[in-house]
């Protein structure tokens, strides 16, 4: 009996530091949103908003940190358990990386509010962008909730699309930049703001294959989209 109520004690313990993660994922997801309206409208608040939220974000990040270690050696957990505390582990890095990509965003919005140009920079070209991480982060999120691993592909698809959409974005700027040297400051804002997302991209990639070693302790980092779909696939 007391076998049982340690076992749904440690269950329940796992459990809310898998809620943690998910609260966790919501808040960085709220920063991006709101990192790309700082920088569409150049509303200053909003861009503070964003590096408050950050530190509630890494406050988060170290209490499920400690909660994984003291689960760890506490619990001294067997296989499956110890790859969803690794899963676990290796989500936060990825999406306390986020926040800090979205940060940056928001203090380019900043640096441009301040600054009070006569030439602001279109944003345009990254608004498709920011669609596409928003919806890889949900996605990897769902894939981590439900430990579905069919989410994992769709991800790896999307990210795929994000680099097309970078390498487009890249190309326009460059041209822009040769044709009228005036544009050169603001183009290099928009690439640094378009590689922030891409970033932020990778890491909901990152996300979306824990839970592909989670579930089949297989590691699908650096394998092309088309060997995923067959490990994924793969009782």
């Amino acid at each position: 009996m007391h076998s049982e109520h340690t076992f749904k004690q440690y269950d329940a313990e796992l459990e809310a530091l898998r809620g943690k993660v998910l609260e966790m994922g919501g808040l960085v997801e709220q920063q991006i949103v709101q990192a790309l309206e700082a920088l569409v409208k150049l509303d200053s608040n909003l861009a503070k908003e964003v590096m408050v939220s950050d530190q509630l974000v890494n406050a988060l990040e170290v209490q499920i940190d400690e909660g994984c270690s003291q689960i760890i050696a506490r619990r001294q957990p067997a296989a499956g358990d110890l790859r969803m505390v690794m899963m676990m582990v290796k989500t936060i890095t990825d999406l306390e990386r986020i926040g800090d990509e979205a940060t940056k965003i928001a203090r380019t919005a900043q640096k441009i509010f301040d600054e009070d140009r006569m030439y602001k920079p279109r944003f345009n070209e990254i608004k498709s962008m920011v669609a596409l991480v928003r919806e890889m982060l949900r996605t990897a999120l769902d894939g981590f909730a439900r430990l579905d691993v069919s989410k994992t592909v769709e991800v790896a698809r999307q990210d795929e699309l994000v680099d097309e959409h970078f390498r487009s974005a890249m190309r326009q700027l460059i041209t822009f930049m040769l044709e009228d040297p005036r544009t050169i400051s603001m183009s290099l804002e928009v690439l640094f703001v378009a590689k922030a997302i891409e970033r932020i991209g990778d890491h909901a990639k990152n996300i979306a294959e824990y839970v592909v070693y989670m579930v089949k302790g297989k590691d699908v980092r650096h394998i092309s989209v088309q060997e995923m779909e067959r490990e994924t696939l793969e009782p």
